[in-house]
């Protein structure tokens, strides 16, 4: 049986972009939303460079109707939806006191919202068709330590970890599994500018606080999230795995002396 769609939000760069080829390579047809077009573009031209399947959607995760959108391109492109990995998120360094309204909407809205939109337009479908799926929420283990210099993207990333354990459990009876997957620091364009650390200085200095002494590489957290959302292990949900080198022991940095300069050893 050939397998079904698996659609990845924010799949155009970085770890969403690894996602994405990463599951192609293990035979699933692609659906990368973004809302940027130009992403979209270059992703798909170097996925179907590898004769990966893919449909390319523009798509704001915020906006309910073209989450429905999205979801009515996958099946008519390719049958029905097997996996969805919500990946999308927005984030940005600011002091809590400093944080504007628009900002805190704008990073709950992608992140919280955009998770659940695309949880339940995708879930109702495979409940309504008594299908059976999976879903991988991107998070960050910030959800559960906290860390200073981002409050909207920490209350955020834990709301979906707990929209992850209430939907499996709620779910289960349906056989569609929900899990979480919480990376280390990766190196991506679109981090690296939001969150501070562009700079290679900067970037050795995070490394040192991880006990592996490293970042993390998008191709590696994309082969775990890859096991975790598809049929490689078929009896977990409503679990968060953690990939970050052991960073969480050791306490998240604080990303608001990292951008005020006063990160050291």
């Amino acid at each position: 049986m050939d397998k079904g769609a698996a659609i990845v939000t924010g799949g155009g760069t970085g770890l969403g972009l690894a996602i994405s080829r990463e599951l192609g390579r293990r035979g699933y047809p692609v659906v990368i939303a973004s809302r940027k077009q130009e992403h979209l573009q270059a992703a798909a031209g170097a996925l179907a460079a590898e004769d990966i399947k893919v449909l390319t959607v523009v798509c704001d995760v915020r906006d309910r109707e073209q989450v429905k959108a999205a979801a009515d391109a996958a099946e008519s492109r390719f049958g029905r939806i097997s996996l969805l990995v919500n990946n999308a998120a927005g984030n940005f360094v600011v002091k809590a006191e400093e944080l504007s309204p628009k900002g805190w909407e704008a990073v709950r809205g992608i992140v919280l919202d955009g998770t659940w939109n695309f949880a339940q337009e995708v879930g109702k479908r495979w409940i309504a068709r008594g299908a059976s799926g999976s879903i991988l929420n991107i998070i960050a283990t910030y959800a559960w330590t906290g860390a200073a210099g981002v409050v909207h993207s920490v209350s955020a990333k834990a709301g979906v970890l707990a929209m992850t354990r209430g939907l499996a459990v709620e779910w289960g009876k349906f056989a569609i599994r929900v899990n979480a997957l919480a990376p280390g620091i990766m190196v991506t364009e679109d981090a690296a500018k939001n969150l501070g650390y562009a700079d290679p200085a900067i970037q050795a200095m995070l490394a040192k606080k991880v006990p592996l002494r490293r970042l993390a590489t998008t191709e590696e957290v994309a082969k775990l999230a890859c096991d975790l959302v598809s049929d490689r292990h078929p009896y977990v949900t409503g679990d968060c795995w953690t990939i970050d080198g052991g960073l969480w022991l050791e306490g998240f940095p604080n990303l608001r002396r990292l951008v005020d300069g006063e990160l050291g050893d």
